[in-house]
């Protein structure tokens, strides 16, 4: 019998500070940095983004999603034989947060690790489990998108510091008869790394290098538009399906006109783009996680829909990820 992987509960948790764009242009004024709401909204999307309080980490945010997950899925920690976490922000430089994590869960035994491939690093996390379910190496998966971007962020820098908030979803994947995941695709290309990076890094007790996020936002976009409709497409042709067989779009919620120029190359009416970067802002590997969460919950999203999740970023990476919920 073929062994296939589904998901069967999502979670996600958000910090509880929110800062909509006028209460974050009025701390960057203070700080003689100039911004607004208007400003922010025209070339994002974002209204609102939450940041994490200083002594959360993000193996806290990861849990408290990942519990919720385990709720609706009908689980216990217990129940888990793998833990992934996909992060750019873990609590510290090792042990991983999935380790850190599986502790705070009460559960020993079972293989944890970190992902890191950035704002993609969902989409690879979720083909890692799905691939070591296939194999039998695993039957019941926690896999976690969680971040603290607010902590790598240059507030002096007005085209990078309101892009990004905090924040974790989750979900469980489970051993299937049936298909749910369907097809997967992705993709890396190291010479990009310097139009999205944190160069730098710890040696000798110190911090050398800027520790600080560095963006290029238009090569970003450049690259980002192209390299997303190319994995939607690699994967559907994996699945033999196409354009029209997508209930839903869920990419990374990192710009809203990356997202609709990706829909629209697509062939897809923007009413089945999922959006949460207005209320979330751009919250790296826990962006796609949490926005299949909130679309779970609200009724949108439904049992036998076909879902298309794909992020791009730091790496330069990207990839999708093409399943039956």
């Amino acid at each position: 019998m073929s062994r296939y992987s589904r998901i069967t509960g999502t979670g996600s948790y958000l910090p509880p500070r929110r800062l909509t764009n006028a209460e974050l242009a009025a701390e960057l004024a203070a700080k003689g940095v100039e911004t607004s709401d208007e400003w922010i909204v025209e070339r994002t999307g974002i209204r609102a983004r939450h940041f994490a309080a200083p002594d959360v980490s993000c193996s806290d945010l990861g849990l408290e999603a990942a519990k919720h997950a385990l709720e609706a899925a009908g689980l216990q920690a217990s129940d888990i034989d793998l833990i992934i976490v996909a992060t750019s922000t873990p609590d510290m430089v090792f042990p991983s947060a999935a380790c850190i994590l599986q502790n705070k869960l009460g559960i020993a035994g079972c293989p944890a690790f970190d992902v890191q491939a950035v704002c993609s690093g969902f989409v690879y996390a979720l083909t890692v489990a799905d691939a070591m379910i296939k194999t039998g190496s695993a039957s019941k998966a926690l896999v976690i998108g969680a971040e603290v971007f607010s902590r790598i962020l240059d507030f002096s820098d007005r085209t990078t510091c309101v892009l990004f908030g905090d924040g974790a979803g989750a979900v469980v994947l489970e051993e299937s008869d049936t298909p749910g995941i369907l097809a997967s695709d992705l993709h890396a290309d190291g010479k990009h790394v310097g139009i999205l990076c944190v160069p730098g890094h710890v040696s000798g007790g110190k911090v050398l290098g800027d520790p600080l996020l560095k963006m290029d936002g238009q090569a970003v976009f450049k690259l980002a538009v192209g390299v997303l409709e190319s994995a939607a497409r690699a994967t559907l042709t994996k699945a033999n399906l196409t354009d029209a067989d997508i209930d839903w779009l869920i990419p990374h919620q990192a710009n809203i006109r990356i997202m609709q120029s990706t829909a629209k190359k697509l062939k897809l009416p923007l009413d089945k783009l999922i959006v949460t970067v207005d209320q979330h802002g751009n919250t790296s590997a826990a962006s796609i996680p949490l926005a299949l969460d909130a679309s779970v919950r609200s009724g949108k999203i439904k049992k036998g829909d076909t879902l298309m999740l794909e992020g791009v970023g730091g790496g330069f990476t990207w990839g999708a990820v093409l399943l039956k919920y």
